[in-house]
C-alpha cells in the first residue's frame, strides 16, 4: 500500500493540553525513530488567523502523521511506547478522532 496521512484530533479535557502535549513531546523521539515514520507533529490552532480558520480551541491539537504504509501505521498502534503513551493520557482526554487518508 501506498503511503498514508493521519490527522489525529485530541481534544483534552479542559486546561489539560499543555499536560498532554509534554507527555506527547517525551515520546515522539521514540515514534520517530519507527519503521516507516515520516513525519509526526503536534499542530495547534495559529494565534491571530482570523475568520479564515474553524479554530478547535485552546484544550485540542492535532497531530499530523505521515507513514510509509498502512502497515506501518498499524504497527505504530501497538508499539510499546504508544501503549505507554495512551495509559499515561486516558484520563486527561475527552476525545480522540483519529482519520486515515491516502493521496487522492
Amino acid at each position: 500500500m501506498s503511503i498514508v496521512h493521519v490527522l489525529a484530533i485530541i481534544t483534552t479535557k479542559p486546561s489539560q493540553r499543555a499536560a498532554v502535549l509534554e507527555i506527547f513531546y517525551a515520546n515522539v523521539p521514540a515514534v520517530l525513530a519507527e519503521n516507516g515514520c515520516i513525519a509526526y507533529e503536534a499542530t495547534i490552532d495559529t494565534p491571530n488567523a482570523g475568520t479564515k480558520q474553524a479554530a478547535p480551541g485552546p484544550d485540542t491539537f492535532v497531530v499530523i502523521e505521515k507513514w510509509a504504509s498502512l502497515e506501518a501505521l498499524d504497527a505504530h498502534a501497538e508499539a510499546a511506547h504508544m501503549k505507554a503513551y495512551s495509559g499515561k493520557t486516558a484520563d486527561m482526554l475527552v476525545e480522540r478522532a483519529i482519520h486515515i487518508l491516502s493521496p487522492a
